[in-house]
């Protein structure tokens, strides 16, 4: 395997925007969908994995940037709370994944493992992109992400919204190379171009911004209604955060979780998120799109993300580029969702799949079903709802009902290092 460490500058920095490019969709989409500022979750992607980088000695080639787990908790709770106390929630999730990051160093992985096994990992995972179809569907409506408000008349949004999803599944499924792994990027220039021609895209706020602007940061306030709603729902990134390191373990052939260890992985992301939620940006998570990217340029340099980081920064001052984002209009991105949050109900299935968990056995079924019904019906039992409930109920569950091993499936996962 070739080592990068000693290529020229000029190629770590032309390898690092190549690498925001193809988490540049995702990462963006989050805070358009959830009325974050998009310079502010660029600015927070690129500290936040700048310390995670410090934090875990510069070993692993990852990015993080906005987490997608959090999109239906943070309508909710600014619905409910406001902005700055939503964000206080979220740092308060930040510092969960700190406490988990101490136990799993003072215990080893052995309890998260028998606390998280696939039949809890998968079904909260298929709610968070289950949960959020309707999102998807209303805003490729025309409609905002709750349904609320008719933006774009419903004929001219289903046509922009389906051309542009069809535009992002043909680029991820015929594409070759790198523009495999750029296909939302595709979709939203295809999916703006029409919306332009359609008369839908208003562009004075992009005539109207200034070139160089501070990113508009916004500071938490902090309430204990907001910190015990938003708690709960940073178990299912913790658990996404876990199987991302995994993955670019098995490319890059080496044993993250042992070197530089589970424990300095999450507190990584803990802090990346906490800091990303003083400044008013989304909360981090580990991005499995560049984990392609790491596997297709089979450059496993982990100085390609600081330079990554580095451009994620610098394009947070830039005024008038937030505000070209700001003006993508909602069809173009609903159309792409449908693909995105189903996607993300794959990746739960395919938990299931992978390990062979058997639904026949009675505590497989009720684990899965309950947990399934709570997330996507966004029932409510005390301060707890949706995607925080349903992760909650999984573990109960899982540590209450009889047969342990069922929860594993056939395949045993990982022989105890």
């Amino acid at each position: 395997m070739q080592e990068h460490t000693h290529e020229p500058v000029w190629k770590q920095a032309l390898a690092g925007s190549q690498m925001l490019l193809v988490a540049f969709g995702a990462l963006v989409l989050m805070p358009l969908i959830t009325g974050l500022d998009p310079n502010v979750a660029l600015f927070t992607a690129g500290v936040g994995t700048l310390i995670f980088h410090v934090v875990t000695g510069g070993q692993i080639p990852i990015f993080l940037a906005s987490s997608f787990a959090f999109i239906a908790p943070i309508i909710a709770a600014k619905g409910r709370f406001g902005l700055e106390e939503t964000l206080g929630g979220l740092m308060a999730a930040g510092i969960l994944y700190i406490i988990l990051a101490g136990a799993v160093r003072a215990r080893g992985t052995g309890f998260v493992t028998r606390l998280l096994p696939p039949v809890v990992i998968a079904p909260v995972i298929m709610t968070i992109g289950l949960g959020l179809a309707s999102v998807a569907v209303h805003m490729a409506s025309g409609r905002t992400g709750d349904g609320a408000a008719k933006l774009v008349p419903y004929n001219t949004a289903i046509v922009i919204a389906m051309i542009s999803l069809a535009v992002t599944i043909i680029m991820s499924v015929w594409a070759k190379g790198i523009f495999r792994l750029i296909p939302i990027m595709f979709g939203v220039i295809v999916g703006y171009t029409l919306s332009w021609f359609a008369g839908i895209v208003d562009i004075t706020p992009v005539q109207e911004a200034p070139w160089f602007a501070v990113p508009n940061f916004v500071a938490p306030a902090f309430s204990w209604g907001a910190i015990l709603f938003m708690i709960p729902v940073a178990i299912a990134p913790a658990i996404e955060h876990i199987g991302d390191v995994l993955a670019i373990g098995n490319v890059t052939r080496k044993n993250y979780l042992q070197k530089p260890g589970l424990h300095r992985t999450l507190l990584g992301d803990g802090l990346a998120t906490s800091a990303a939620s003083m400044l008013g940006g989304p909360p981090n998570t580990t991005y499995s799109e560049v984990t392609g990217a790491v596997m297709l340029t089979r450059n496993f340099n982990p100085k390609v993300m600081w330079w990554a980081a580095g451009t994620a920064i610098v394009l947070a001052f830039v005024g008038k580029f937030g505000a070209a984002l700001q003006t993508i209009p909602v069809p173009v991105m609903g159309g792409i969702l449908c693909l995105l949050f189903g996607s993300i109900a794959v990746v739960g299935l395919n938990t299931l799949i992978r390990h062979q968990v058997d639904l026949s056995q009675s505590r497989n079924l009720v684990i899965v079903g309950v947990t399934l019904v709570f997330g996507i019906g966004n029932m409510v039992i005390g301060t707890l709802e949706g995607i925080a409930l349903c992760a909650v109920v999984a573990i109960a569950l899982n540590l209450i009902l009889p047969g342990e091993k069922e929860a594993w499936g056939k395949r045993i996962q990982e022989p105890k290092a």
